[in-house]
This record gives structure tokens, C-alpha cells and sequence, in this order.
């Protein structure tokens, strides 16, 4: 069962050496678990500032650039796996959310291969 865990990030929420430190953990991680074999992908996301919305009106793209409505919490990045069942991704958001200090969204997949 494929399930992705979402990693929310807060604008100036720490420092650079305490950011820095939770790359690291969430590398180590990300390692881990690729050795397991349940890792399907991880990815930290660029700023909001960065992003785009994407739209079709009228037949037509639309594309509006960042930034976007004002929020205490933006999605910083995501670990997908591949786990046995759900108390399996439970367990490894957990982990996720220990590195990140913070909560994270585990959230199953539909139309998954």
C-alpha cells in the first residue's frame, strides 16, 4: 500500500542550524528506508514564492505566479512509501514527525501502479 506522509514547514519556524540538522535526519531516513525497499520517493519543495497555479479557462492556459494567500504553514515536502500496511505508515510518519518536531499528514493513495 502506497501512502504519503506531508512535511509542513512555518516561515522563519527555526533556525538554519536547527533546518539544517532536520536535512540531515531526513536524509538518514530517506537512506533507510530506500535500503528497506519502501521508499517510492522523497522530495523538500522549493519556497512558495516559487510556485505557480496552473489553470485552464476558456480553453486556455492560465499560469499566475506565487506568491499565494498568506499562511502560518506551507507543504515543505513528502516521503511516499510503499509499506505492508497502514500501522506500517503510521509508524514511519511518526519518525517523520519526530525529525521534522512537528505533526505531518499521512495520507493513502488511490490511483497508484
Amino acid at each position: 500500500m502506497k501512502y504519503l506522509v506531508f512535511i509542513y514547514g512555518k516561515a522563519g519556524g527555526s533556525s538554519p542550524e536547527k533546518q539544517l540538522q532536520g536535512l540531515r535526519d531526513l536524509t538518514k531516513l530517506k537512506d533507510e528506508l530506500a535500503r528497506s525497499g519502501e521508499l517510492v520517493s522523497a522530495e523538500g519543495l522549493t519556497l512558495p514564492g516559487d510556485g505557480r497555479i496552473v489553470q485552464v479557462r476558456g480553453g486556455e492556459r492560465v499560469v499566475t505566479d506565487g506568491p499565494f494567500g498568506e499562511a502560518k504553514e506551507q507543504l515543505a515536502g513528502f516521503f511516499m512509501v510503499d509499506v505492508v500496511d497502514d500501522e506500517r505508515a503510521q509508524q514511519l510518519a511518526a519518525r517523520v514527525s519526530a525529525v521534522v518536531d512537528d505533526r505531518v499528514e499521512l495520507r493513502g493513495t488511490v490511483l497508484s501502479g
